[in-house]
């Protein structure tokens, strides 16, 4: 009887270790878990939300669904989140929108981005790159610099909008260097590359803008980070040239209700740490510009509270407000 006992624990025991994440501690999840998207379809941050969402439910056990809810400048989608039930089956993509610039960009929100949400985990970090359309007679940031300080108020640079990390990259260089350009405002990312690749402005800071740079279409002359961009290593940061304050980061991370249990937060982050570490993750975010990035709760608690007070003066220097 002993024998029979001792292999039967064996074969339990083997079981348990085999078994999804989602079998130990606690019960969570048991049900379907929602991620609440503040944009529309296709996007970058759809796209990211459901190659995370995929891994986190095969290692959890349970279907990670997207819901979209666009609108609002992300605000909609945030509310939503931040008023639902703490129970760890609402989670909402964090972005440099709603829980980094709008607090200092909206006159009311309905949400407190500092109070109302739970940091649970980092997803994605992607890049602004600096370019030019060919017509514009600079190869570096110092004969942009060169060139807007000669002209005052001549240049322009594009944005997908007021309080976009496109537009407070602008604002930071120029600001740092010093120099008076025009923001032309368009509605989305595309637009802006569009007005860009038609002449319209001058220069912007994008994402997604080296795919025209690769087709010789655009000129690109930094990213606006502390260095080099892992997939553009030839494109020099904007800190070694001179502009260390010139660094936006547009993060995607995941946060849930407040008050939800610690227990779930940090299951849920180990697993979504686990994700951003694979491979073929970050394969399949390479096409929108994006790469996978695995912080610890207290990791991503501490960026989320350095985004939500760091763009305070840059709004405020811009003069930008919605009401």
């Amino acid at each position: 009887m002993f024998r029979t006992t001792f292999f039967q624990s064996v074969a339990l025991v083997a079981c348990c270790l085999a078994a999804p994440i989602a079998s130990s501690q606690t019960a969570y999840p048991d049900k379907v878990v929602r991620i609440v998207v503040p944009y529309a379809p296709g996007g970058a941050t759809d796209s990211a939300a459901r190659v995370f969402g995929e891994g986190l439910g095969e290692l959890l056990g349970q279907q990670f669904i997207i819901d979209n809810k666009p609108g609002g400048g992300t605000n909609i989608g945030a509310a939503f989140v931040a008023h639902s039930a703490p129970d760890g089956y609402t989670l909402y993509v964090a972005n440099f929108a709603s829980n980094g610039v709008n607090k200092w960009l909206y006159k009311k929100l309905s949400y407190d981005p500092d109070k109302d949400f739970a940091p649970v985990a980092m997803m994605t970090l992607s890049p602004q790159f600096l370019v030019v359309h060919p017509s514009v007679p600079v190869n570096s940031v110092k004969d942009l610099v060169r060139l807007a300080k000669a002209s005052p108020g001549k240049l322009t640079y594009g944005s997908p909008g007021f309080g976009s990390p496109n537009h407070i990259a602008g604002e930071l260089f120029r600001m740092q260097a010093n120099i008076k350009v025009v923001h032309v405002p368009y509605k989305g990312s595309a637009l802006s590359s569009l007005g860009l690749l038609g002449g319209e402005t001058d220069y912007i800071f994008d994402a997604t803008a080296m795919t025209y740079v690769h087709a010789g279409r655009l000129k690109a002359l930094a990213v606006a980070y502390t260095k080099r961009w892992p997939t553009e290593p030839d494109v020099p940061s904007m800190a070694e040239l001179g502009f260390p304050g010139v660094s936006v980061e547009p993060f995607f991370a995941l946060v849930a209700p407040a008050n939800t249990p610690v227990s779930i937060l940090q299951k849920l982050n180990d697993a979504t740490r686990i994700v951003a570490k694979r491979p073929d993750v970050a394969a399949k975010l390479a096409p929108i510009g994006v790469i996978p990035i695995a912080l610890t709760l207290k990791e991503t608690a501490d960026f989320l509270r350095e985004q939500s007070t760091k763009w305070a003066p840059v709004v405020k220097a811009s003069g930008a407000k919605v009401d």
